[in-house]
């Protein structure tokens, strides 16, 4: 695959609260991941796990509202963003993002962030998309097999 962002790419996160409403879009956190957000919000780790995850002992899943939303999206604000997941601080950087300019374009009818503000450099690009492809295997997730 060329490297469409050979040039690199601008992203700018409007803190619109949009990609916490991906449909299917269940967010995975690792333990320690789970126990600085519970330290951010002052709770035991038993508490949250329990009041906002789904624990099942391989994966812990956040919490989604009724409509979808991950449960710590409230007035279009993440409540946790100073402490959100690594799957959460890597976006838009996914590999199925990463995959054509023709997907990146397809983003900013949902992001408005796309194509705006700071400039990534296709390195830093590449080390965000591989922390994602980390995090997708620590969870069994397969994400789409591209290399960049």
């Amino acid at each position: 695959m060329s490297r469409f962002f050979k040039t690199g790419l601008r992203f700018s996160c409007q803190l619109c609260g949009m990609c916490c409403r991906l449909p299917n879009g269940s967010v995975n956190v690792s333990k320690d991941e789970a126990r600085k957000i519970s330290n951010y919000l002052n709770l035991a780790y038993k508490d949250f796990l329990g009041e906002y995850c789904i624990n099942n002992d391989a994966v812990i899943k956040i919490k989604e509202n009724p409509n979808d939303a991950c449960v710590f999206l409230n007035v279009d604000k993440c409540q946790i963003y100073e402490v959100r997941p690594l799957q959460c601080q890597t976006f838009p950087f996914w590999p199925e993002n990463l995959k054509s300019r023709f997907r990146w374009k397809q983003l900013k009818f949902f992001c408005s962030g796309i194509d705006e503000g700071e400039l990534y450099s296709p390195r830093r690009i590449k080390e965000i998309f591989q922390l994602q492809k980390m995090h997708d295997t620590m969870f069994g997730n397969e994400s789409e097999n591209i290399e960049i």
